[in-house]
């Protein structure tokens, strides 16, 4: 099958594509037809080996972390899928590669598509949805009547948790430039704040939840907003003890988690407030509860170019370039 690969960590040249072997189908796991997949930072970042340490990869590693296909063949075990099924998913992490014509993935990670979305616009929702949904429902448990910050709103993760924090009930601001203000209105964002004229943290006070997609300077002033017993979550870093229990990590790589997170988290204590680090992980059952949202209207996907698949390296490179309102994808079939 045709595949864009690296066989080495570094920047945008070390991508290449070319003919790998079509995957193995496990017992629980379904073979997909990949028609599109979409582009995430997480990408960039795994090819300059950002991640090496924690997700470590063999080579060739096919990159690609969002898919919407056809299902071709299932496993001995498989009950929920068919030859013919329209799916979508965010695969495993140890097991990604969307930027090829098939992939295997297992039957708890896959979902069916929303009826109502091309392939292009389904493979660019697994992965922006699914951290929303764990940040804002299931580790954030955002209410009704709460207040919630999620940064960098036109981000894709921001697009999606931003309908999502909507269909909840909360009052939801973001920050992002003046340009793409009416597009977030139109979102559901009650409050919007150009990040490069105005201080957020000065601006806004008594929040429950900060969803974070930035890390640095930014996640250090979100603590300002948050009211006693918020919670600030971010998905950029730095990670905390708690992931790296979670991801069963060693005592070296652990203790490198609790010192590259001991200054926020003991931020966030003075201030009366809680960090945590996530990152995502696949869900088909999440996912499921997403489609069915998506196709009563609730979310809609934000996507702002479509490439082909010859063009994967450049959907790659116009995403790093970090201007992108929402998701690029890219058209494999």
């Amino acid at each position: 099958m045709k595949a864009y690969f690296i066989t080495r960590y570094g920047k945008s040249d070390v991508l290449t594509s070319g003919e790998l072997p079509e995957p193995e189908l496990r017992d629980d796991d379904v073979l997909v037809q990949i028609h599109a997949a979409s582009v995430n930072p997480l990408d960039i970042k795994i090819r300059n080996g950002e991640f090496k340490l924690l997700l470590p990869y063999k080579m060739p590693l096919i990159l690609g972390n969002d898919l919407a296909g056809v299902v071709l063949r299932v496993g001995a075990s498989v009950k929920r899928f068919k030859p013919g099924d329209e799916v979508y998913a965010r695969p495993d992490d140890d097991r990604i590669g969307t930027f090829a014509e098939f992939i295997a993935i297992k039957e708890q990670s896959l979902a069916l598509k929303p009826a109502n979305l091309t392939m292009e616009e389904a493979s660019s929702i697994p992965l922006v949805a699914l951290t929303a949904w764990q940040t804002l429902v299931e580790k954030g448990k955002l209410k009704k009547g709460q207040k919630v910050l999620i940064h960098a709103g036109s981000g894709g993760v921001g697009t999606i948790a931003i309908q999502l924090a909507k269909h909840i009930g909360a009052t939801v601001a973001t920050t992002a430039s003046t340009a793409n203000e009416d597009m977030l209105k139109g979102l559901g964002a009650d409050i919007v704040i150009d990040y490069r004229k105005d201080d957020f943290s000065t601006k806004l006070k008594g929040y429950d939840l900060v969803i974070d997609t930035q890390g640095g300077d930014t996640l250090k002033r979100s603590i300002r907003v948050l009211k006693p017993g918020g919670k600030l979550i971010g998905i950029a870093g730095p990670p905390d003890p708690d992931f790296a229990t979670q991801r069963g990590m060693n005592g070296f790589i652990s203790l490198v988690m609790r010192l590259l997170s001991y200054g926020i988290r003991k931020a966030a204590r003075h201030q009366g407030v809680s960090y945590s680090f996530h990152y995502m992980r696949a869900n088909g059952q999440q996912l499921s509860e997403i489609t069915n949202l998506i196709e009563a209207g609730r979310i809609r996907p934000v996507v702002d170019r479509v490439f082909s698949f010859e063009e994967t390296k450049q959907a790659l490179d116009y995403v790093e370039g970090g201007r992108t309102k929402g998701k690029v994808a890219v058209k494999v079939l």
